[in-house]
């Protein structure tokens, strides 16, 4: 489909259907050079996508109410992306929202999606991010599943269930709210700030992209 072909298309879609032609529901046209290092897909397969960021800006363990009752377990694993490094290569068009604090099932952010056919959930997407959910995406190595590693816990104080893996435990989102529970909170900062000065070098040196 070349550019006016797209632009009619766009102009013939209704107004309540424009979130297709956008990030990150936007199907990429084979010319575009979307390099696509990983792929994903739900549990029926009706919806595939694909990812060009090898490494997410970030990876979290969320123990809060609301993701505990959405995904029927003790807490969410999510890493977050730009909506500009996700592509939908099948069954963008077989999806559903839900809007959590509206109860609504209009597509307004943020709000989390899923596959209308096996309800299975793709993400939660943001205002200006998305995130991901990393069970979904077939991750074929021990390197791969290292960058996905989740790098902290939220809302920690809500949590069902003890998670004694060292990592640093927010008792709301991190960075804001107060480290609780594992590890003495010196040793946690500590970790974290060598941890995140190592990630920042790899970003300065475009090994991050």
């Amino acid at each position: 489909m070349d550019e006016a072909q797209l632009e009619q298309v766009k102009k013939d879609t209704p107004s309540n259907d424009q979130w297709k032609f956008r990030p990150p529901y936007r199907m990429h046209e084979p010319n575009e050079n979307f390099k696509a290092l990983y792929e994903a897909s739900c549990h029926c397969g009706k919806v595939k996508y694909q990812l060009s960021r090898e490494e997410p800006l970030d990876s979290k363990l969320c123990h809060c109410t609301t993701c505990q009752t959405q995904h029927a377990a003790p807490f969410q694993w999510a890493a977050i992306f730009h909506k500009e490094d996700i592509n939908f290569s099948h069954g963008h068009h077989d999806l559903e929202w839900y809007d959590p604090t509206d109860k609504s099932i209009e597509h307004k952010l943020p709000c989390k999606v899923r596959c209308s056919f096996c309800h299975s959930p793709i993400m939660d997407e943001g205002r200006n991010m998305i995130l991901l959910f990393p069970s979904l995406v077939h991750l074929k190595d021990d390197e791969a599943k290292a960058k996905f590693k989740p790098r902290c816990h939220m809302f920690y104080g809500q949590r069902v269930m003890d998670i004694p893996d060292g990592l640093p435990k927010w008792s709301g989102i991190n960075e804001t709210s107060d480290l609780i529970e594992d590890s003495p909170p010196e040793l946690v900062r500590e970790r974290e700030r060598k941890r995140e000065n190592e990630r920042q070098e790899k970003f300065d040196k475009g090994e991050n992209k």
